[in-house]
Parts: C-alpha cells; sequence; structure tokens
C-alpha cells in the first residue's frame, strides 16, 4: 500500500484525513481535526472508529443511564407523600422514558438502526479532554484539533440526556394530571421541576467529570 509521505502533524490529536484513495495508493490532507466518528492512530493519520466497546465502557453508559432514573425515583417519592398508587405510576413512567430515550439513543448512534454501538477505544485519560491539548508550534497560532477521541462514549450520554428530557415533558405531565389529583397543585409537578435542574447538573457532571468517572 502506498500512501504519501507529509511531514508528522504535531500534538497528540491533530491528524490527515484521508482524501483519495485508487487501489493501493492512499493520498491525505494537512494535519488538522479528524471528522466525527475518526480518531488519529500511532502514525497520525485519521481512522474510522469500528471497534465494540469494552466491558468499562458499558458499565460507564450504564452508570450514566442509570443516574436520571435514580434521581427522577428520590424526588418522586420525596414529594408524593403518602400517595404510593400516585408514585408507582411515576416510577413506572420515569423507568418507561428512560428506557425509551436509551433505545432510541442507541438506534440513532452510528451504525443507524441497530442497538449496538461503535467506538474508538480510550487510552488515556486525555482522550477525554482533546480541548486542552491544541498545539501552538509558534506560541501564538494555535492548531485547533478538538474532536471526540472517545467516540461516541462523550456525546452519546449528552444525546441520551436530551431524549430523558423530551420524554418527561411529554409523558410526565399528562400522567402526573391525571393520576395525582389528591396532591396539591404546588406539589404536583415537583419531581418535575427537580427534572429540570438536576439535568443540567448532570450534563455539566458529563462535560467536564466525564473522563475521571
Amino acid at each position: 500500500m502506498a500512501v504519501d509521505i507529509q511531514p508528522a502533524c504535531l500534538g497528540l490529536y491533530c491528524g490527515k484525513t484521508l482524501l483519495f484513495k485508487n487501489g493501493s495508493t492512499e493520498i491525505y490532507g494537512e494535519c488538522g481535526v479528524c471528522p466525527r466518528g475518526q480518531r488519529t492512530n500511532a502514525q497520525k493519520y485519521c481512522q474510522p472508529c469500528t471497534e465494540s466497546p469494552e466491558l468499562y465502557d458499558w458499565l460507564y453508559l450504564g452508570f450514566m443511564a442509570m443516574l436520571p432514573l435514580v434521581l427522577h425515583w428520590f424526588f418522586i417519592e420525596w414529594y408524593s407523600g403518602k400517595k404510593s398508587s400516585s408514585a408507582l405510576f411515576q416510577h413506572v413512567t420515569a423507568l418507561f422514558e428512560c428506557t425509551m430515550a436509551a433505545i432510541t439513543t442507541l438506534l440513532v448512534s452510528d451504525p443507524v438502526g441497530v442497538l449496538y454501538i461503535h467506538s474508538c477505544r480510550v487510552l488515556m485519560l486525555s482522550d477525554w479532554y482533546t480541548m486542552l491539548y491544541n498545539p501552538s508550534p509558534d506560541y501564538v497560532t494555535t492548531v485547533h484539533c478538538t474532536h471526540e477521541a472517545v467516540y461516541p462514549l462523550y456525546t452519546i450520554v449528552f444525546i441520551y440526556y436530551a431524549f430523558c428530557l423530551v420524554l418527561m415533558m411529554l409523558l410526565r405531565p399528562l400522567l402526573v394530571k391525571k393520576i395525582a389529583c389528591g396532591l396539591g397543585k404546588s406539589d404536583r409537578f415537583k419531581s418535575i421541576y427537580a427534572a429540570l435542574y438536576f439535568f443540567p447538573i448532570l450534563t455539566v457532571l458529563q462535560a467536564v467529570g466525564g473522563g475521571l468517572l
């Protein structure tokens, strides 16, 4: 296989994108940011993410997926008081919302339409924070090579939270209005209001601490 020879890329995450392939000849572009769904290899070429997530990756995704559900259940129980039947229906609805959000997230992720995902293997902690490793060759100009080196472990959680929030806003108010009539008007929607607070907190947690988890 013939590959065009160019100077090596600067920085940890700058790579060359494949421009043209003709038989055994591959032509790569200049060093820069890799497209979504790709990351640099040891030779600084952008390669598609085609591996399956490891066990630890699935455990991480499962943990991040369970956080909204546990918080939903906590606040539903907290604000429902002694209305156990009302709380039970809301618990089931929260479980349905999170389950459907998880399934939808997997279906819209690469490869689209199936319940599994392709990913790039996490090699080191800095893979989660590529924005901190943009090189500055002359200490003035910064070469921006920020991309999702841990694709899709970083953004898939945000997509899941977005689907959770949309499904909650579509389903929960109607259910609460129907079955929680015994609660005071001020208490009826408090579990939903709580979710509007903890979803932004979970988003910040994922954005800042995803690699540490």
